[in-house]
């Protein structure tokens, strides 16, 4: 046996008697919501999305209105215009410098500035269509754009091909233009506002909708539920294209179409969600006793079932949001959406596959919005998933 004897006297010392002591709180105590915040912003794929649906927003609000150019105007002059090139500089016998580069697409001259800001298109003589080939007059300079082999080059008179003098960004449009000489970055952001409306009015729809359907065909019960969801059944069946498509014998084509046919079916799936929610919760005690103490159908689903499903309400509505986006580019694409020359990335991705080849970069934008987007708003339902779950709770 050990022997306490050489225990210091320090070591029995009295604890502290004053009031509280007994009773030390480690951490301090959170309530859900607060719970739920600690967590989302722990997760940091969901703070980014957060992030960037937030710029998103503000960028399809303000975006158009900041920008010099609007998303109808064209200058067929500018068009195809790359958001980045390659410059070339000339110097004549008197020392004044042009500044240019080459688009190799359509074989055209634009001068641009020091900073990158185009000038303009720079007008050369007739084409040779034989040699395939085109002179420019710089001053007392000529350069000759020999087309006859790609890549296209810039020859001096002396035989001498022109070298570039490196990359420079379009700082006149960002993103460059389109086939018509439009501002490509002001149409991508008014595209933005209206896959984000349709998503707004699928929030909307799911919301009012979805919801409360699901929930009083949920609490109710019996042949009112059977018949309600013969009907969600129904509605699932028919194919949203054929929708649309019929939607268009009555309506004209635009996004008033595309708005009414998402909203009037895209909230089956939330129906469905909530009624499978209340089903499980109508049968918990705390119903019971509202019950039992006369409350009535419509406060015991909006003060105790609704709120309590509240967590996969979120995480659904954030999951649907991209599909609503999607639905409505995809039906853009393939000309059931707005039509010109209003812009959606729908539409952007469809004028741009016909130019694939030539100009990528016209598709590149739309593209990896949808795509940006859409992993985005899965991002924040997983994150929202995780932190409304106190199964979660690591």
């Amino acid at each position: 046996m050990s022997d306490d004897t050489n225990i210091p006297p320090v070591m029995w010392e009295k604890l502290d008697r004053t009031a509280g002591a007994a009773e030390v709180i480690t951490a301090p105590s959170l309530t859900y919501w607060q719970d739920v915040r600690r967590r989302l912003w722990a997760n940091k794929p969901a703070v980014v999305s957060i992030a960037f649906i937030i710029l998103l927003i503000l960028s399809a609000i303000f975006g158009p209105m900041l920008s010099p150019f609007s998303y109808y105007e064209q200058n067929l002059k500018l068009a195809n215009i790359p958001p980045v090139f390659e410059t070339y500089r000339v110097t004549d016998s008197t020392g004044a410098e042009t500044r240019f580069f080459l688009n190799a697409s359509n074989f055209n001259l634009y001068e641009v500035d020091n900073s990158g800001h185009i000038v303009g298109i720079i007008r050369g003589e007739r084409k040779d269509m034989l040699k395939k080939s085109q002179a420019f007059q710089f001053g007392d300079k000529i350069v000759v754009l020999d087309y006859s082999s790609l890549p296209a080059r810039l020859v001096a008179p002396d035989g001498a091909v022109l070298q570039p003098e490196g990359w420079q960004w379009n700082m006149t449009y960002l993103f460059g233009t389109d086939q018509l000489g439009r501002d490509v970055l002001v149409r991508q952001l008014y595209g933005a506002r209206i896959s984000l409306t349709v998503a707004f009015v699928a929030t909307l729809v799911n919301f009012f909708i979805g919801i409360f359907y699901g929930g009083i065909a949920g609490y109710i019960g019996g042949k009112t539920d059977a018949v309600m969801m013969r009907i969600v059944e129904i509605i699932s069946t028919i194919p949203l294209t054929l929708y649309v498509i019929l939607l268009m014998v009555v309506l004209d084509s635009g996004l008033i179409s595309i708005v009414v046919a998402i909203g009037s079916v895209f909230w089956v799936d939330m129906a469905r969600m909530v009624r499978g929610q209340i089903l499980m919760l109508k049968q918990q005690d705390y119903v019971a006793a509202a019950r039992t103490m006369g409350a009535g159908t419509g406060r015991i689903l909006t003060k105790h079932l609704l709120p309590n499903s509240i967590g996969p309400i979120l995480v659904t509505l954030t999951m649907l949001i991209p599909s609503a986006i999607f639905i409505e580019s995809f039906m853009s694409f393939i000309g059931l959406g707005v039509t010109p020359p209003m812009a959606s990335w729908g539409t952007l991705t469809s004028e741009a596959v016909e130019t694939l080849r030539a100009y990528p970069h016209q598709l590149f934008f739309p593209a990896a919005a949808i795509s940006l987007t859409m992993f985005a708003f899965n991002f924040l339902g997983d994150g929202l998933r995780d932190a409304l779950d106190p199964r979660m709770r690591k």
